[in-house]
């Protein structure tokens, strides 16, 4: 049966699948506090979930000596890497996948995340065999550029107009708006509802059981 809209279905990774927000806010915030700085409310730090982990720094803590923004970052990563082993995916994450890859669709991850972080939680909650590539922020343009949708769908040979782009922050949406791929937002993750909705997607999903069952009809 031919698809309804899509053949390629692209997810973030933080805050989407991986039910990961709070502990990065957390986690940012122990950085600025290990460093005697101003340590950014949950608004600033959840805001930033989805940038690289450099740009994150840089617009969470804005107007720092330029040699400060390392630091924090290796601050980070240490709280970071001492949690990251009791995360878990959202509730329905994993027969969602199973089932749109069984289906046939093209899967894929577009993340701020590192590369050596996305291969450790990707094998961590074992579903990296589900997905057919997955691109990082440490390996071409961060969010909102399109660059990782156009790379995705270059190396898969799809066509960004059959595209989806599923995320839970504007720099998910925006990327999809600025790439010409169509987008939908999960109101679960990092981002308010209200600054989901104005970057214009195709669907809002309250929950994974949402997403789930739009995707099964719509797609």
């Amino acid at each position: 049966m031919p698809r309804k809209q899509f053949d390629l279905i692209v997810f973030d990774w933080d805050g989407t699948l991986m039910d990961s927000t709070s502990t990065i806010v957390r986690c940012i915030q122990a950085a600025a506090r290990d460093l005697g700085l101003p340590i950014p409310n949950e608004d600033a730090a959840s805001h930033v979930i989805g940038l690289g982990l450099h740009e994150a720094m840089q617009v969470a803590m804005p107007g720092l000596e330029a040699s400060m923004y390392p630091r924090l970052v290796e601050r980070y990563r240490y709280h970071y890497l001492s949690k990251d082993h009791e995360l878990t995916l959202f509730k329905g994450v994993e027969p969602m996948l199973q089932e749109l890859s069984q289906d046939g669709y093209f899967l894929a991850v577009a993340t701020g995340k590192s590369r050596v972080g996305l291969n450790r939680a990707m094998s961590a909650v074992g579903v990296m065999s589900l997905f057919d590539a997955t691109r990082c922020a440490d390996e071409t343009f961060s969010k909102p550029h399109p660059a990782m949708l156009q790379e995705l769908t270059r190396e898969l040979g799809q066509d960004l107009r059959r595209t989806v782009m599923i995320g839970d922050t504007t720099h998910d949406l925006q990327m999809a708006n600025n790439a010409g791929a169509a987008g939908i937002a999960v109101r679960y993750g990092a981002h308010p509802g209200e600054h989901l909705d104005s970057c214009a997607p195709i669907f809002s999903a309250g929950t994974v059981a949402e997403l789930h069952a739009w995707l099964s009809e719509n797609a």
